[in-house]
């Protein structure tokens, strides 16, 4: 694997007749492809130097910096390029969906799926972020006839009293040795976990850098 400097990746990149280059967008945790979008040089050079993802827009045909208006803006982890030096691949770290439509990933639609799908969703932890997004979005708009609206509508203390009901409902499946017990009832423990996380303005992947951080000092120690 090669390192360039950022100075010389320009020179090296084949851009198109119209001065574009394709970015694959990508989780840098979960491996999920989150969007497909072009850069000039100028949007590749913001990107560099600000760690946050620029393209150009060739319906508006001008630079758009990814969240900028929605807030789910992407925090630049690795950017490489192709055998080929056409195509690039920045992985990311996504606040919020990725998507327009609300969805984590703009690649939502599903076509063919010849896999076994408990191996896709429990290869990637884009299901977590999904939720995330779903409970924010009844946290703000609070629909009528929502459990997680008549939760929100409660309070804190509600939300707590449930987080502890869920635990205690976990050991009992522990005890009884029951491994479907606590696989359903560890769902909605983390369920009103989240829903404790949105109260509190606390994204998922704030406590994933929090056990981030506990395995780097455990490999210094």
């Amino acid at each position: 694997m090669k390192n360039i400097a950022a100075e010389n990746l320009i020179d090296i990149l084949k851009f198109d007749d119209r001065g574009l280059i394709p970015a694959v967008v990508q989780d840098a945790s979960s491996g999920k492809v989150l969007m497909l979008a072009y850069m000039n040089q100028e949007a590749l050079k913001k990107t560099i130097e600000t760690k946050k993802t620029w393209f150009y827009s060739r319906s508006r045909q001008k630079l758009w910096n990814k969240g900028e208006t929605s807030g789910n803006y992407q925090e630049v982890i690795q950017i490489s390029y192709d055998c080929d030096a056409d195509a690039l691949l920045v992985k990311v770290k996504q606040h919020g969906p990725a998507c327009h439509t609300g969805e984590y990933s703009c690649f939502h639609n599903t076509v063919m799926n010849l896999g076994d799908e408990k191996e896709i969703y429990s290869s990637n932890d884009s299901i977590i972020n999904e939720l995330y997004e779903v409970i924010s979005n009844r946290f703000k708009e609070r629909p009528e006839g929502s459990y997680t609206t008549y939760l929100f509508n409660e309070g804190q203390d509600k939300i707590l009293k449930k987080i502890g009901e869920e635990a205690a409902e976990i050991i009992i499946g522990s005890k009884n040795q029951s491994r479907e017990e606590v696989i359903y009832e560890m769902g909605d423990l983390l369920y009103h976990c989240l829903v404790l996380l949105v109260l509190h303005g606390i994204k998922p992947y704030e406590i994933m850098d929090e056990l981030a951080k506990r395995r780097t000092r455990k490999r210094k120690e």
